[in-house]
C-alpha cells in the first residue's frame, strides 16, 4: 500500500500550529538564540551568557552571596558553582570572607570583571533591551507574569506528569453528582 506525503511549507505548518506548539516553538527559538549567542559572546567578550549574568548581578549587588545570587538567577547553587569557580579563575570575580559572618563568603567584582561588566555590545542583554524598547509596559508585565507562570509549572513539576491533565472534556461526574 503506498502512502502519499504532502509537503508543507515551514512558514504554512508554523501558521497552522496550536498555540501550545506554536508557543513552544518560540520558546525553542529563543533558548536557541541565547545559546547561539552565549557561544558567540565567549569568542567577542571570553563570558558565556550565564556567566555574563552573574557578573552583572554581583556588579548591581557587591557582597552578594552564592546561595542568594542562585536564588536571583533561578538555578540550583550547585549549578552555579562551576560558572562561580570559572569567573573567578579567570579573575573576574572575587570570593571574600563576609565581613559580618567568617563562614560565608561574598561575592564582588574584580577591576577586570568590572570591565567585563561595563560592556554591552553584542549580548545577550542588548538584544533584550533593544526588543524591550519596542514593547509597552503593558505588553511587557503581561510577556513577564507568563514566562514566571511557566518557570513556576516547569519546576513544580508540571512537566514530569505530577499536575492533573488538562482536559477540554466536562467532567461527567459533576453532573451526575459523584
Amino acid at each position: 500500500m503506498a502512502t502519499t506525503s504532502t509537503s508543507v511549507h515551514p512558514k504554512d505548518a508554523a501558521r497552522d500550529l496550536p498555540d501550545v506548539l506554536h508557543f513552544m516553538q518560540l520558546l525553542w527559538a529563543v533558548v536557541h538564540g541565547l545559546e547561539r549567542t552565549s557561544k558567540r559572546m565567549v569568542g567577542d567578550l571570553g563570558v558565556t551568557g550565564p556567566q555574563r549574568l552573574a557578573l552583572r548581578v554581583v556588579g548591581l549587588f557587591p557582597g552578594v552571596s552564592a546561595g542568594d545570587l542562585a536564588a536571583v538567577l533561578h538555578v540550583h547553587p550547585s549549578t552555579l558553582t562551576g560558572v562561580l569557580q570559572r569567573l573567578v579563575a579567570q579573575r573576574w570575580l572575587l570570593r571574600v570572607d563576609d565581613p559580618r559572618d567568617r563562614r560565608r563568603a561574598v561575592l564582588r567584582l574584580t577591576a577586570r570583571g568590572a570591565r567585563v561588566n561595563a560592556t554591552t555590545r553584542g549580548t545577550v542583554e542588548s538584544a533584550v533591551a533593544y526588543t524591550l524598547k519596542g514593547v509597552t509596559a503593558r505588553d511587557r508585565a503581561a510577556t513577564r507574569r507568563v514566562l514566571e507562570r511557566l518557570a513556576h509549572h516547569l519546576e513544580s513539576g508540571v512537566a514530569k506528569g505530577h499536575a492533573p491533565r488538562l482536559s477540554r472534556k466536562p467532567d461527567r461526574r459533576s453532573k451526575k453528582g459523584v
